[in-house]
């Protein structure tokens, strides 16, 4: 994911481009174009569209293209209820929900698309997807479809392309296992590889799912809103109960409960580390049973086109909504008055101003980088005593002639071949998602995209000359690629027709991330989710958002935390109904809680 060379974005055959230039506070008109249930706009990422393109130079020239774009139309004075710094998932799920609910929004965006690490880029014809491929929250039931809802409530859908198999495991001593959609399906090939744990398996699910059941019939708003929280606790008291019982408890230890055998127990680690980068024992259980049930309930569901879609139809719902969207807005630091946050200061100057300032970057950036030199609030502090920048990882982008692969592959692999000590060191676990076996269109006609990645950290990186990194990433990436030719695909190196290499400095330039980091890992075994912050800070009309808020990491975690960090913004800013007093008491209660961890 080497996305410092030239990127081609597409633009309409009619020449109207909307582009930001030329007008900075509009966001770009995706209108135009459906696909089955699918709007797409003239804003078109597609490599069917040649004719009309223009080759941006990634962020190399965006950092300076801010210094001289966009500089008139909007007064910096302008007022804005919330100013939303990132368009990550999590900060566009919370600008649009503001923006339904009434509020005039600004989402600040560095890059020239929206999406973050929920992004895309384009080369030679290929449409790759910057993370993961992995979609859940896209059903058309219950209550934890939040992709779903979040673009229907600014009146967009999207046509999916449902995956049979969430994932097929590749693990030691040849444990091999799909994780079916259907639930009994998964059940009986899980059990028939460790029949002797019947009972236990359908145990350790069963708790799981318990807390999908209980957060599915629940109307989820913010745990920090206690208006809400009470009314939901007296309409559903036992599910209420159910979720407060399983908060301080983590997936290994309800695990260990139930399951003897070492293998499957390891298994269940494999399990927890797709969903948390962490093994089971330090994996909090909510998180556990929302990802390992919804997989089921709802499933995985591709966007046709692309992740990247996801990002697009949102920002484009928002601007329909009468809010804004400003890119290559590279937001430098947070404006304090007397303590409250209320206002941003780009890199080129400009001064924005809100009643409310949400960050949709990670709490180590927002505190770190965009209130550099301000005091660190006491429960930013116990936040980072209590976590650690989970690792970033080793991307490798590569496009594969299609006879390479079986005609039955599946969509997504996690591959640990021998040794299970491995799945949590760097370049141990190999997680590859090959999304062209569901959209065929993101790549050229007979050919696969194929998305590898594996945990690498930062410090493996840096010092390097550019000649080293280079060789390095070559090394590293040949080898990755040497495993999945033995172990799924022969002949794979010799099919690739494309590659490209991340790292997570890749990580950290193109998706400002401290050390490329996808958010918080506990530093020892937590408990549960007792820890995690939730969406205010310690600093007045300051909120955070995205993956190092409760509930942590994941499209539909993150989603979940924008949907929450909405609905407290609107009580404070007079959109919901609010109590003071009720808002200090359970406020505290809510710190305290955390000091616990």
């Amino acid at each position: 994911m080497n996305l410092g060379c030239y990127q081609t974005i597409q633009f309409p055959r009619n020449g109207k481009t909307r582009f930001p230039s030329s007008h900075p506070l509009k966001s770009l008109h995706l209108k135009g174009n459906k696909i089955g249930n699918v709007k797409f706009g003239n804003f078109q990422a597609s490599q069917r569209r040649r004719d009309c393109s223009l080759m941006l130079k990634s962020m190399l020239s965006v950092d300076s293209a801010v210094e001289t774009e966009g500089k008139e139309g909007v007064s910096t004075d302008s007022k804005y209820d919330a100013i939303v710094i990132g368009s990550g998932i999590g900060g566009l799920v919370a600008a649009t929900q503001l923006a339904v609910k009434g509020a005039k929004v600004l989402v600040l965006e560095k890059y020239v698309i929206p999406g973050g690490s929920s992004g895309y880029y384009q080369r030679d014809g290929y449409t790759f997807d910057v993370g993961s491929s992995v979609m859940f929250g896209f059903s058309d039931k219950g209550n934890l479809n939040l992709i779903t809802q979040a673009l229907a409530a600014v009146g967009r859908e999207m046509e999916v392309i449902p995956d049979p198999t969430t994932v097929h495991f590749h693990l030691p001593h040849n444990l091999s296992v799909r994780v079916h959609k259907e639930y009994s399906e998964f059940i009986e090939e899980l059990t028939s590889k460790f029949p002797h744990e019947k009972e236990g398996i359908l145990r350790f699910y069963g708790e799981c799912w318990k807390i999908f059941n209980a957060l599915n019939s629940l109307q989820l708003k913010s745990l920090e809103e206690p208006i809400y929280l009470f009314g939901q606790f007296f309409q559903k008291p036992l599910e209420c109960l159910t979720l407060a019982y399983y908060l301080p408890q983590n997936a290994g230890d309800i695990a260990r409960k139930y399951v003897k055998d070492p293998q499957l127990l390891s298994f269940i680690d494999a399990e927890c580390f797709i969903v948390s980068t962490v093994n089971a024992l330090r994996t909090p259980m909510i998180n556990a049973g929302m990802v390992l049930c919804d997989r089921h309930f709802g499933g995985i569901n591709y966007p046709v086109g692309g992740v990247g879609r996801i990002a697009e139809s949102l920002a484009e719902g928002l601007v329909d909504q009468g809010s804004e969207i400003l890119y290559r807005a590279n937001v430098a630091s947070i404006i304090l008055d007397q303590g409250k946050a209320v206002g941003v200061r780009l890199s080129d100057g400009r001064d924005f101003f809100a009643r409310t300032i949400i960050s949709n970057a990670t709490r180590w950036d927002t505190f770190g980088k965009l209130l550099k030199g301000e005091n660190l609030p006491k429960e930013e502090e116990n936040f980072q005593k209590v976590y650690v920048k989970a690792p970033s990882f080793l991307s490798i982008h590569v496009g594969v002639k299609a006879d390479v692969l079986p005609p039955d592959t599946d969509c997504h692999h996690f591959v640990l071949e021998d040794d299970w000590t491995r799945l949590e060191e760097p370049y141990g676990s190999i997680f590859l998602s090959i999304p062209t076996v569901l959209d065929s269109s993101l790549a050229p006609k007979g050919h696969h995209i194929l998305h590898i990645f594996t945990t690498s950290s930062i410090e493996d990186w840096e010092g390097l000359p550019p000649k080293d990194y280079e060789a390095k990433k070559e090394l590293i990436a040949q080898e990755i690629i040497g495993r999945l030719e033995k172990k799924l695909f022969p002949g794979l190196k010799s099919s690739i027709v494309f590659k490209e290499v991340g790292t997570p400095k890749t990580h950290r330039r193109f998706l400002a991330r401290d050390m490329g980091t996808y958010g918080p890992m506990p530093r020892q075994i937590p408990k549960g989710l007792l820890g995690m912050p939730f969406n205010t800070t310690g600093i007045s009309s300051l909120y955070c958002v995205g993956d190092s808020c409760f509930p942590g990491q994941g499209v539909i975690a993150v989603a979940f935390s924008g949907v929450m960090c909405a609905h407290r913004v609107a009580a404070d800013i007079g959109l919901e109904k609010k109590s003071p007093i009720l808002d200090s008491a359970l406020l505290g209660l809510l710190r305290w809680f955390r000091t616990l961890a």
